[in-house]
C-alpha cells in the first residue's frame, strides 16, 4: 500500500514538472518599451509590442526581446572641412530607438552594437554633406536647432531602411583645430564689432534725424504761438484804444476820468509820513478846493 502511494506521489511530481515546462513553454511577457519576436522554424510569425503575458505553440516557437527605449550613442569626434576648406572638429550624440522590429531584425538581426555601427557611418556622413555645404561662419551661425534638423533629417532618411529612427542628432561640441582657432577667434570679433559700429552708426543717425525734425516742430510751434501772442497783444491794444477812446469821447466823461486819474495820483502820495506842497494851480490842488474848472 506506502508501496502504490509512494509511486502515485512520484507521478503526481513528474505530471506537475511537465505541466509547469508546458506551460513555461507556451507563454511569454512582454515588458514595457520592449518588442518580443516570435518565430517559427527560424522565421518570424508575430511582433508582440503589448505589455502582458502572451502565449506561443510550445517546443515549437521561441522568442527574441528588443527594446524599444530611446537609446543614447556618444558618437566619437571626428574632423570635417567646411565649404570654404576649413577644418573642423564635431563631437557629436545621438539618440535612436528601433521604429520597425521587423526591418531591424531583418537587417541587423537586432544586434544594437551593429545599428550602432551603422548610425555612427550615417550620422557622420549626414554631419559632413551638412558642414560642407556652409563655410566656417557660416556652420558657427547654424550651430545649434538649425544644424540639428539637417543632420538628423538626413540620418534618419539612411536609416529608415534599418528600422531605425533617429530622434535627435545633435553636435554638442562644435571646435578648431588649435592651430587656426584664434585667428579665427580675432578675425570673428574683428567681423562683429564692424556690424556694432555699423548700427551705432545707423542708429546716431536716426537719432540725428529725429533730433532734426523735432527742432523743425518745435520752432514752427513756436513761431505759430509768437504770431497768436502777437495777434492777441494788437487785439488787446486795440481795445484798450477803443475803451480809452470811448472814456473820452464826451466833454464830462473827460473830466470825471481825469478827476479819477487825479484821486489816484493823490491817494499814491500820500501814504506814509509826508507832507505834500502843491500849488494852488495844480490839478491835484483843485481837487482838493473842488476846483475843476
Amino acid at each position: 500500500m506506502n508501496e502504490k502511494k509512494g509511486i502515485l506521489g512520484y507521478v503526481i511530481i513528474v505530471v506537475v514538472l511537465l505541466a509547469a515546462v508546458l506551460v513555461g513553454s507556451s507563454t511569454y511577457v512582454v515588458h514595457q518599451n520592449e518588442y518580443v519576436t516570435v518565430r517559427r522554424f527560424g522565421k518570424i510569425i508575430a511582433i508582440a509590442q503589448d505589455p502582458g503575458l502572451h502565449f506561443k505553440t510550445p517546443f515549437i516557437d521561441s522568442t527574441q526581446s528588443i527594446s524599444a527605449k530611446v537609446i543614447l550613442y556618444d558618437i566619437p569626434q571626428s574632423d570635417v572641412i567646411t565649404k570654404d576648406k576649413k577644418s573642423m572638429i564635431t563631437d557629436t550624440y545621438v539618440l535612436w530607438k528601433v521604429a520597425e522590429p521587423l526591418k531591424f531584425v531583418q537587417t541587423l538581426n537586432a544586434i544594437e552594437t551593429r545599428a550602432e555601427e551603422r548610425i555612427e557611418a550615417s550620422v557622420y556622413n549626414a554631419t559632413k554633406n551638412a558642414i560642407s555645404s556652409m563655410t566656417q561662419d557660416e556652420v558657427i551661425e547654424a550651430r545649434g536647432e538649425m544644424l540639428t534638423q539637417l543632420i538628423t533629417s538626413e540620418a534618419n532618411s539612411d536609416m529608415a531602411g534599418y528600422g531605425i529612427s533617429i530622434v535627435q542628432a545633435q553636435i554638442k561640441a562644435l571646435d578648431l583645430p588649435d592651430d587656426n582657432k584664434q585667428a579665427v577667434y580675432d578675425r570673428m570679433i574683428s567681423e562683429r564689432n564692424n556690424i556694432a559700429a555699423s548700427y551705432t552708426a545707423q542708429g546716431n543717425a536716426e537719432a540725428q534725424k529725429i533730433q532734426n525734425e523735432t527742432d523743425k516742430q518745435v520752432a514752427i510751434i513756436k513761431a505759430q504761438a509768437e504770431k497768436d501772442a502777437a495777434v492777441l497783444e494788437a487785439e488787446g491794444e486795440a481795445a484798450y484804444m477803443e475803451t480809452l477812446s470811448k472814456a473820452y469821447d464826451t466833454e464830462d466823461k473827460a473830466e470825471f476820468y481825469s478827476y479819477i486819474r487825479g484821486l489816484d495820483a493823490l491817494k499814491g502820495s500820500l501814504t506814509g509820513d509826508k507832507t505834500l506842497v502843491l500849488d494852488k494851480n495844480s490839478e491835484l490842488a483843485k481837487i482838493l478846493y473842488g476846483n475843476f474848472n
